[in-house]
């Protein structure tokens, strides 16, 4: 730690250094002097999920100096440099960032209000809209076809030919219902002649905003996924991750179900910053948007349950199982449900 400290100019003895945060991918360590009233957040990027570091640092200083050329007063929290003048340290082959630490703002983990998705929603839309004149395919690639949902189809049907025969029988029910719904893929090729490419987040759980003391939103932060992409997967993620009541790791499926309040809450956050970039068309595709992310993810969990865990892995035998059923009971909600 006082070797990275020290690149970003930072004297290891007087800050101390605390786990911080309830991400899953990076680990992430809050930096402090109490006496100066520094604090950083420090991050090392999971190189087993992101295969090319340099690729979000890039795309981040793309953004960054495209924010403050246009709109300057908005806040985009840009990487702390190195005495270098770089925005990552590598230190034998890991990679490591920091950011300033945004002082009287906090994240939170669980949507628990209708306003919250709606700030979030805002938000994230508005973070899409000030990049509307940006060429979003000059952004890498940070993961190669994250939300290729026809992929994800093809990697299903071959792990039914390769995987666990007796996980495989077992699953038969859900393997069922993912060939029923196979149209939810060929609409994604429909559709996407319809969208327009954009500067999309792609993660947009509720814990990648900073909201003030007021539970307003400030920013949208975490942009390792941010790259040239389709609005659906932006508010298709929002609609997985807020919607439901409870999350995707619920055993109990009678407690899942769809929060119109929520839902109503998403669209019109959303329309509020980017209404006027999107087409009649695209309109049209919110709750699609929904089915489209809930769909990908009850494919992917079931495809590692039958492929022995190998992606997420698994805290207890048949846990991607019960998260594919999870989410397939949502989708089953989703599409029962009108939103009027």
């Amino acid at each position: 730690m006082e070797k990275i400290l020290s690149q970003f100019g930072l004297p290891a003895d007087s800050f101390s250094v605390n786990p911080f945060g309830s991400g899953l991918i990076n680990s992430t360590w809050l930096i402090e002097n109490r006496e100066r009233g520094e604090k950083y957040i420090l991050q090392k990027i999971n190189r087993q999920v992101f295969k090319h570091p340099e690729d979000i640092a890039f795309n981040i200083t793309l953004i960054d100096e495209y924010l403050k050329d246009q709109f300057p007063d908005y806040l985009f929290v840009s990487p702390r440099k190195t005495i270098g003048g770089d925005g990552l340290v590598n230190i034998a082959g890991e990679f490591y960032r920091m950011f300033p630490f945004i002082s009287n703002s906090h994240t939170i983990d669980v949507v628990e209000k209708p306003q919250q998705a709606y700030e979030a929603a805002k938000q994230f839309a508005r973070f899409t809209k000030l990049l509307v004149g940006f060429d979003a395919t000059r952004l890498k690639i940070t993961l190669p076809d994250f939300h290729d949902l026809s992929l994800r189809y093809q990697q299903f049907e071959r792990i039914l030919e390769t995987g666990n025969g007796e996980r495989i029988r077992d699953s038969l029910e859900l393997i069922s219902f993912i060939k029923k719904n196979k149209g939810i893929v060929e609409q994604y090729e429909d559709r996407k002649a319809n969208m327009a490419i954009r500067c999309t987040h792609h993660d947009t759980k509720i814990s990648n905003l900073l909201f003030n003391e007021e539970d307003k939103g400030i920013c949208v932060i975490d942009l390792d996924t941010l790259m040239p992409g389709y609005f659906i997967s932006d508010v298709g993620d929002m609609m997985r991750t807020y919607l439901c009541p409870v999350s995707e790791e619920e055993k109990d499926f009678s407690k899942i179900g769809i929060r119109r309040e929520f839902y109503d809450a998403i669209v019109s956050g959303y329309l509020s910053e980017m209404g006027a970039e999107l087409t009649k068309t695209e309109k049209g595709f919110f709750k699609y948007a929904g089915e489209f992310m809930i769909y990908m993810q009850a494919i992917r969990f079931l495809t590692d349950h039958l492929n022995d865990d190998i992606y997420y892995g698994a805290k207890y035998e048949g846990h991607n199982f019960v998260r594919a059923g999870n989410q397939i009971s949502l989708l089953q909600r989703l599409i029962e449900f009108n939103p009027g």
